[in-house]
């Protein structure tokens, strides 16, 4: 079981909707937060794309020399820059960052903002648009390894002659990744895409997309891993847990979670669709299955689920999931440094994970405060 974390790009609190509790989303913040996911043991990071986060590029590049092992999940954005400026960005950065690059595909699923950004092409053109990029962008990076260069001729895109000089230091290329619900995004991932991620819905409805789509790759030849991206409220007990959650919507008013929604409302994301469907915009329908909580989708786009519970119900949760095929979860939680500790130290000992390389991780030792000066504290005991 891999876990990743997850650098707030576009903002970190105590509380969601209000500035209350807010802590500035600056470099030093962001550089913190790696370096605990780092020394914790998590695999990598994810980054968020699109306006209302700081560059993802940007951020992840400021972020290798403060790294050792640390991977950096980074989107590249079908229909915002050409393919072939994006091969050549994901061969420096994997070759600056010793091969810790992995792709996000983002295809988008807000017109509003897209039409900010300069793109007018409706939802089944957009996945025609990421189908041909991924052409030209695996091609281009297979290439690189041997100095070849590709021609490729699409409805929508175009190379002749392309060519990157420099290989990413990956075999191929950096390992594409992906989520979708429509049947068009599950298209691209049977035929392109190496992990496929879907947002936390009830195990039920993650086992019907892990069927479509290992069904559609197995038809391509193809085998495809699972990822699942979820928030998290961890507490030593389950009633801490709760009542944390409660407490990071306390501040939320009816105003703003209308306004949220009515936002993602005109999206035309069928992911984004089915995360608003869980509640409704409703306080009291936010426990969607047990430990499985609505409540940060009230306000946030995109993931808008979280586990919920003591870490025995955390991680069980999560056991849950992997027996359905998911081996990857990216997390957050709230605030992002102090949740990632929480996480690591409660649950990481629970689920079956290998010891990465080189990581300290949160129960090496020795550690905690010496006692009276002279004594090393104990081991708890139950």
């Amino acid at each position: 079981m891999d876990v990743f974390w997850f650098i707030p790009t576009h903002g970190d609190s105590r509380y969601l909707g209000t500035t209350q509790g807010a802590r500035a989303a600056d470099f030093d913040y962001f550089r913190q937060i790696a370096q605990a996911a780092d020394s914790l043991g998590y695999e990598g990071v994810l980054l968020p794309t699109g306006r209302s986060c700081e560059d993802a590029w940007v951020v992840a590049s400021s972020l290798i020399s403060s790294t050792k092992r640390l991977k950096f999940l980074v989107a590249v954005r079908p229909g915002l820059s050409s393919p072939a400026l994006s091969a050549r960005m994901a061969a420096t950065f994997d070759r600056l960052s010793g091969g810790r690059l992995l792709i996000n595909v983002v295809t988008g699923g807000d017109p509003v903002e897209l039409a900010g950004d300069g793109v007018f092409n409706d939802h089944e053109t957009r996945y025609e648009v990421t189908d041909e990029f991924l052409h030209i962008w695996r091609r281009l990076l297979e290439a690189s390894h041997t100095g070849g260069t590709i021609d490729f001729e699409g409805r929508h895109l175009q190379s002749r002659g392309g060519k990157i000089l420099y290989p990413p230091v990956q075999a191929g290329h950096p390992p594409l990744w992906f989520g979708g619900s429509s049947p068009a995004a599950h298209a691209i991932a049977a035929d392109h895409i190496d992990t496929y991620l879907t947002w936390g819905e009830a195990p039920a409805e993650v086992e019907r997309k892990i069927a479509d789509i290992r069904r559609r790759a197995a038809d391509k030849g193809r085998r495809i891993r699972f990822g699942i991206r979820l928030h998290v409220i961890v507490r030593e007990t389950e009633e801490e847990a709760w009542a944390d959650a409660d407490r990071l919507i306390s501040k939320l008013d009816d105003e703003t979670i209308e306004r949220a929604q009515a936002s993602f409302a005109k999206m035309d994301s069928e992911g984004q669709r089915r995360m608003a469907a869980l509640h409704g915009g409703r306080r009291d329908k936010l426990q969607i299955y047990p430990h499985l909580w609505a409540g940060v989708g009230l306000v946030r786009g995109g993931a808008g689920t979280a586990l919920v519970g003591n870490p025995e119900q955390v991680a069980g949760l999560m056991k849950e999931y992997a027996a359905l095929g998911i081996d990857t979860f990216i997390l957050s939680g709230y605030p992002h440094l102090e949740e990632s500790y929480r996480f690591a130290e409660l649950v990481f000992p629970l689920l079956p994970r290998a010891q990465r390389a080189g990581a300290t991780g949160p129960l090496s030792g020795p550690f905690g405060e010496v006692v009276g000066t002279s004594y090393l504290p104990r081991a708890a005991q139950g």
